[in-house]
């Protein structure tokens, strides 16, 4: 009896941990979105890439111009390129994160809640660093930047650690 309730509660965690996650054909997805609008979020930041045919009108809460004129509760025009842009790049993120592996087991679920701590622990580092170091519009690049690195360090640690384990495991055959 209290080995089957030490399965079970050992089931259960492994059904809590992969619950929050996407399924496994999120991921293409999430790489399908990814990569382009990464490609497009570097035009759009550093070569001031627009579509044109993306100039609307918006709804907007608040905005704060440059040249002081504000808008509150309103309409404003504004090229939509770089919104489309960051959400594309965002959902692709998360789909390519949070969607579950082909296999995903004890090793998996360990390895991501690691990676998911390490990044976030890496980009509040570097938050505070820049937090120290830069001002005025500079640090406004920062935190604009800041609104993607967590999934970006937690991209890369993760796959990076998989890629790893599966190479030493080759190895070892």
């Amino acid at each position: 009896v209290i080995y089957t309730l030490h399965l079970l509660h050992n089931f259960k965690i492994s059904i809590m941990k992969t619950k929050l996650l996407f399924p496994h054909r999120f991921k293409r997805i999430g790489w399908i979105l990814l990569v382009p609008s990464t490609i497009l979020g570097i035009a759009c930041i550093f070569f001031d890439f627009s579509f044109d045919f993306l100039d609307i009108n918006v709804f907007s809460i608040f905005s704060d111009d440059f040249f002081g004129a504000d808008t509150v509760f309103g309409l404003m025009k504004n090229n939509i390129t770089d919104e489309i842009v960051g959400i594309l790049f965002i959902i692709g993120a998360l789909f390519v994160a949070f969607s579950k592996e082909k296999n995903e087991d004890e090793f998996i679920a360990q390895t991501r809640w690691e990676s998911l701590v390490w990044a976030t622990y890496i980009n509040y580092l570097i938050l505070i660093f820049c937090f120290i170091f830069f001002y005025e519009t500079g640090f406004l690049w920062v935190m604009i930047f800041n609104m993607f690195t967590v999934l970006i360090f937690f991209i890369i640690r993760f796959y990076f650690i998989l890629y790893m384990s599966k190479k030493s495991l080759g190895h070892e055959k």
